[in-house]
């Protein structure tokens, strides 16, 4: 019988490569598997994602020219699986029935390519598509991109946000010296999980005491300052993360998006740590609201360049193209929130895109502006 799970994890890459849809976007493709299947099957096919260049460098002696796509995905994947110590035989015997489902031809190929292939000879870092390093090598410097690459290749960490700072003692964070702590403070007030904690099993996971968080997107909601007992707009809320620290902060706190599907799990998020909301499905561009906010979160729609890390499938899925139409979309949305503000109101502008026409070009016009 197949490993469901690597069948899962070839038909997740197809998606990203050959049809342009992303990770979360085939969430559903999962939905027949169990948890450990889909954990599995997220994390080999990321796992290729992430390196598929050295991956590639490392079968490209011991193949004469290139095979399909989809028998190239099977190679990457057993590679991988190589690489993590997992038994020869099964990885290579799995490899050759997936091949035979594929196309027969190429099952003697797959054989004797994994057979002789060696993972040590897997080494580098996956290299940004041509038009993004270019970009990114313009603003910021070969040697910063290159930095950036070394930091895409690695697994993220896991952090965390806690609806009460309070309940750092939870985590070990406090206590005997003898503790190993299931979690470290950051300097920004996030915690990152230590390696191999599982998150079901944290004290406070079934209350709704925290929330996964990445400590960056932390930081936009910490720039609004003081915000209890304000009128607050998330604008381009969903999944609910800053939505959440903004109420636990004690904000009055309306929180809107125009995708009512990705707002169901911002719905999901709030009751499950008892937080509220006023929750809105709206095109921002249209919208207008009753009156005015005393801040104002914008999060706005962006290449998420600066999200590759966490999401390996992103420089597949973008183009140089995308990236002027998103400044065009952040800076309409920024204006439109420009003028809901109340005189002297204050106006956070974010994106988790490493491009200057997403980031510091918005915040110069908004300055412009008379920001």
């Amino acid at each position: 019988m197949a490993d469901r799970a690597r069948a899962a994890a070839l038909g997740l890459l197809a998606g990203v490569i050959e049809a342009g849809a992303s990770l979360a976007e085939q969430a559903e493709s999962l939905a027949s598997l169990s948890a450990p299947e889909r954990a599995r099957a997220t994390r080999l096919a990321t796992a290729v994602l992430r390196q598929a260049g050295p991956l590639d460098r490392a079968l490209q002696p011991l193949l004469k020219k290139a095979p399909p796509l989809p028998v190239l995905n099977i190679l990457r994947l057993a590679l991988v699986e190589l690489l993590a110590g997992e038994a020869p035989h099964g990885v290579v015997h799995e490899a050759v029935e997936a091949a035979r489902r594929v196309n027969p031809a190429f099952a003697g190929l797959v054989n004797a390519v994994l057979r002789r292939v060696d993972p040590k000879a897997v080494r580098g870092e996956q290299r940004l598509p041509g038009w993004l390093r270019d970009a990114l090598t313009q603003a910021h410097g070969r040697r910063a991109v290159e930095a950036m690459e070394r930091v895409f290749a690695r697994v993220p960490p896991l952090d965390l946000t806690l609806r009460d700072p309070a309940d750092r003692a939870l985590f070990a964070l406090e206590g005997a010296e003898d503790t190993r702590p299931a979690a470290t403070l950051l300097p920004t007030g996030s915690l990152r999980l230590a390696p191999g904690v599982q998150l079901s099993a944290l004290p406070g996971f079934a209350e709704g005491r925290f929330w996964v968080q990445d400590a960056a997107a932390a930081l936009a909601v910490r720039l609004l300052g003081e915000v209890r007992g304000l009128r607050v707009l998330d604008l381009c809320a969903a999944p609910g993360g800053k939505t959440m620290q903004l109420a636990a902060a004690g904000a009055e706190v309306t929180a809107l998006d125009i995708s009512d599907e990705r707002l169901a799990r911002l719905r999901e998020n709030l009751s499950r740590t008892g937080l509220q909301a006023n929750v809105v499905t709206a095109d921002a561009l249209s919208w207008t609201p009753e009156a005015p906010f005393d801040a104002i979160l914008l999060d706005a729609p962006c290449s998420a360049t600066g999200t590759i890390r966490r999401h390996p499938d992103l420089p597949y899925l973008r183009q140089a193209r995308d990236v002027a139409e998103l400044a065009a979309l952040q800076s309409r949305l920024a204006t439109r929130a420009r003028a809901w503000l109340k005189p002297g109101g204050r106006l956070v502008f974010c994106t988790c895109s490493l491009l200057p026409e997403e980031g510091e070009h918005q915040a110069a016009h908004l300055v412009g502006q008379g920001m």
